[in-house]
């Protein structure tokens, strides 16, 4: 870590005022991982690894992101050969854009559109979709090396990315395959909350915590 001259945290979570930052750091350290939460952007910047939460609206949580400067932050970071965990809104803030009450740009980290879950789903069914749903793989990601396939995550969610199949993960059924995580290079993104997700979700945290992740 010497090489990022930053404190001795493993991962930065991410303070936009959007997120529930203090469950995600308690989850950090159920695991043995020390995680701070960054409210300066110049810190967040110079970390190895990001977590950027999320919960509301798209459009006002990518106004904040932008507000506050995380957003250029995660970018330097990125650059620098960092890695980031999108989570519940924060996956869908790395899209290019959300179709929430209008049109609003993301980050445009990963190729895809966030769309209302009502135009993927059959019509009987509640939204927004709660509760716990069984993980599919589509692919191979070092997210999922501590878990298995068809282990269940919690999920609370209205909107979900499409057009995104060459960064999908896994996907979870609710009347119809919706995206569940995601990962484009050290860029990964989980709908489900893992802080909410019992023993599962910490194994894809600890997971998180042992990606690759160096300075370029």
């Amino acid at each position: 870590m010497s090489g990022w001259g930053i404190m001795p945290e493993n991962i930065a979570i991410i303070d936009y005022g959007v997120g529930n930052l203090f469950s995600l750091q308690s989850s950090f350290a159920a695991i043995g991982e020390r995680a701070a939460v960054v409210r300066d952007p110049a810190e967040a910047a110079r970390a190895a690894r990001l977590l950027l939460p999320g919960v509301g609206a798209f459009g006002d949580a990518a106004a904040r992101l932008r507000s506050s400067g995380m957003d250029r932050a995660i970018l330097e970071a990125l650059d620098r050969g960092a890695a980031l965990l999108g989570v519940c809104l924060g996956m869908q803030l790395l899209f290019d854009e959300s179709l929430e009450y209008g049109r609003h740009a993301g980050l445009g980290l990963i190729p895809g559109t966030v769309r209302p879950i009502a135009e993927l789903i059959p019509p009987e069914l509640k939204i927004p979709h709660i509760g716990w749903n069984a993980l599919r793989f589509r692919r191979e990601s070092p997210l999922f090396r501590r878990i298995r396939e068809g282990d269940h995550v919690y999920f609370v969610h209205s909107y979900a990315a499409v057009d995104c199949d060459e960064s999908v993960i896994a996907t979870a059924d609710y009347g119809a395959p919706l995206t569940a995580a995601v990962q484009w290079g050290r860029v990964y993104g989980c709908q489900f909350h893992p802080e909410k997700s019992g023993d599962v979700g910490l194994r894809i945290l600890k997971a998180f915590c042992e990606t690759e992740a160096r300075p370029c």
